[in-house]
């Protein structure tokens, strides 16, 4: 059985903190993929500097195959001393699905994790171990195509203590709510931040802790195809259409210039329809094709995508703002919306003919505006832990 994931996560800053206390590293192997949430103790500077450090050493040690107690030997040896309550403490989860369906669980002091199947919360067994004094929970199991499994800092839990709620969120309630929620819910996104958002009406828009939710949901490959810009030579035209257009069924295309719209046209012998709707003003309109699921303007549109992108990958989104932009019905909004919710896999077929109206063709390709624009859209979908590859023609 070949799973593949969905993975994503949202924070909330402490009221009145800059920085966030909690980090979340998200990694891929060859074989698996990796959620780590490291939760400092205390906030602001010092809980981040202990929340990353924590999650990058664990990170780095599980990617060259260390065991846990190493991995927990060395942050315990690591972490510096917080000068105010002379420990260091940082909590966390790891959470590591295989390609072959094998989990492993692994919980130091965060809330348990939450399990859901086919709507129904599962319940996961206690499997205490004393590793350098630290109670650790370690859990290998099973998963399949529908699962969602949700990790949480102590930030939800604490959710509303002392205002909405006398104790806080309890965790059967957080667990409800999120079997609700996946059941309205179309991707890992959308689930982290719905848990998110409520922690944050319960803390009536001012947290009193850290909070993140990191959600990963097992699901169908979704590879997507984008390409942009024609081949420098046009000889290739035909060769990078054909790569272009190969995948099984479920693949999903995205065609972002005119121009390249125009060879694809030719080349498959398809009507190409442009669109004189101009949603956005700022946006140039789309256009339709017999065969693939979007098509814009080139240069104009993945800038917005890749500014899109930015902001999704550094949290800074407020939740209902960020989705009402996401769920427009312009060509920057529904690649964007495509990669973030409906993509496992990213592969960029780039043209590397000059535009002379967008760059200086006296400038190398590789200094030219969509080359720096396809970089950027590079980064930003591999910072969501997806597999990116680009083929220049």
């Amino acid at each position: 059985m070949g799973i593949t994931v969905d993975v994503a996560y949202k924070s909330l800053n402490k009221f009145t903190e800059v920085l966030c206390g909690d980090k979340v590293e998200i990694l891929k192997t060859e074989d698996s993929d990796i959620v780590i949430l490291a939760d400092g103790m205390g906030s602001g500077v010092k809980a981040n500097i202990l929340a990353t450090l924590t999650s990058k050493i664990l990170g780095t040690m599980f990617l060259n195959g260390a065991t846990l107690e190493e991995c927990v030997e060395t942050i315990v040896q690591t972490l510096p001393i917080c000068q105010v309550r002379k420990v260091a403490y940082s909590t966390f989860s790891i959470l590591q699905v295989f390609n072959n369906g094998d989990a492993y669980l692994v919980e130091f002091d965060n809330p348990s994790c939450i399990f859901i199947r086919n709507g129904v919360l599962v319940e996961i067994p206690q499997n205490i171990r004393v590793i350098e004094d630290k109670k650790i929970n370690e859990f290998r199991f099973k998963v399949q195509k529908g699962d969602a499994l949700l990790l949480m800092s102590d930030g939800t839990i604490h959710a509303g203590v002392g205002k909405l709620l006398n104790f806080g969120w309890d965790w059967k309630e957080i667990a409800a709510y999120a079997v609700k929620q996946y059941g309205l819910t179309i991707s890992a996104i959308r689930l982290a931040t719905a848990v998110c958002q409520a922690c944050d009406e319960l803390y009536m828009y001012r947290p009193g802790d850290d909070t993140t939710v990191a959600v990963m949901r097992v699901i169908d490959s979704k590879p997507v195809h984008l390409m942009t810009g024609p081949a420098q030579n046009p000889d290739d035209d035909r060769r990078m259409v054909k790569d272009f257009m190969s995948g099984d069924a479920g693949t999903k295309r995205v065609v972002c210039g005119g121009t390249s719209a125009t060879i694809v046209s030719r080349v498959l012998d398809k009507k190409l329809d442009v669109s004189l709707n101009y949603v956005d003003p700022e946006i140039p309109p789309m256009a339709y094709m017999d065969g693939i699921e979007l098509v814009t303007e080139g240069v104009l549109t993945l800038n917005r995508v890749v500014q899109l992108l930015k902001r999704y990958v550094e949290n800074e989104t407020v939740f209902e703002d960020f989705f009402m932009e996401l769920d427009k019905t312009n060509g920057a909004s529904m690649v964007a919306k495509m990669l973030i919710e409906d993509c496992t896999e990213l592969n960029l077929y780039v043209g590397k003919a000059i535009n002379s109206a967008y760059q200086n063709p006296g400038l190398p390709f590789d200094l030219g505006i969509r080359q720096n624009l396809v970089e950027q859209l590079r980064r930003a979908v591999e910072a969501m832990g997806k597999r990116v590859t680009v083929t220049y023609y």
